[in-house]
């Protein structure tokens, strides 16, 4: 059985949790996007200058990204037990996915002053649709107890209405001391500077 949690109604616009933290993350900085889908997070990481490592179990949608500042790698979260994330990134980006033996693996794989993007479904979102097992939902506050070696930047837990209706838990962290906090930024000014 599949122990993944992706919503099949995601949304093809990159996160817009994602997209407020991520200029916390070093310029021009190594990132993993975990679980990385169908690349939305790839082509905006790469869009902003970043190096970027995509990692899926499936990377037919990846293959596209795949270059000198894109490194994409098939990997089966859930059942390879070989599985390496690597190590000292400069960013972390997981959406929309769960697994929780991996949660040490991400905080491990974090470079120091590195930043973890974490946004996925939480209890109560049956309510709305998939996922409803609740073995693939974050139990009230879960974010903040996987992630206690990281200095919380920012956390929220609550529903929301877009890109659909869904129940969340969205954390956003660093390996050290906390830093400036971002500002609100326009991503097309940010990406034709990066």
């Amino acid at each position: 059985m599949q122990k993944s949690m992706r919503s099949p109604q995601s949304s093809t616009a990159p996160s817009v949790w994602v997209n407020r933290f991520l200029p916390l993350i070093k310029p021009g900085g190594l990132v993993l996007d975990l679980a990385a889908g169908s690349g939305r997070h790839v082509r905006l990481l790469r869009d902003c200058g970043f190096a970027v490592s995509a990692v899926d179990r499936d990377i037919t949608a990846l293959l596209a990204f795949a270059g000198p500042c894109c490194e994409v790698r098939r990997i089966d979260l859930e059942t390879d037990d070989r599985w390496q994330l690597g190590d000292d990134y400069d960013g972390i980006i997981v959406t929309n996915y769960l697994h929780r033996p991996l949660l040490p693996a991400i905080a491990r794989a974090l470079a120091p002053g590195g930043v973890l993007i974490y946004e996925t479904f939480a209890r109560g979102n049956e309510r709305f649709g998939r996922p409803r097992n609740p073995d693939f939902l974050l139990r009230p506050g879960e974010l903040l107890e996987a992630f206690p070696t990281l200095t919380v930047v920012a956390y929220e837990q609550g529903e929301v209405s877009v890109p659909r209706p869904a129940v969340i838990q969205r954390l956003a962290a660093v390996l050290g001391p906390m830093g400036p906090l971002p500002e609100a930024v326009d991503l097309d000014i940010l990406r034709s500077t990066g």
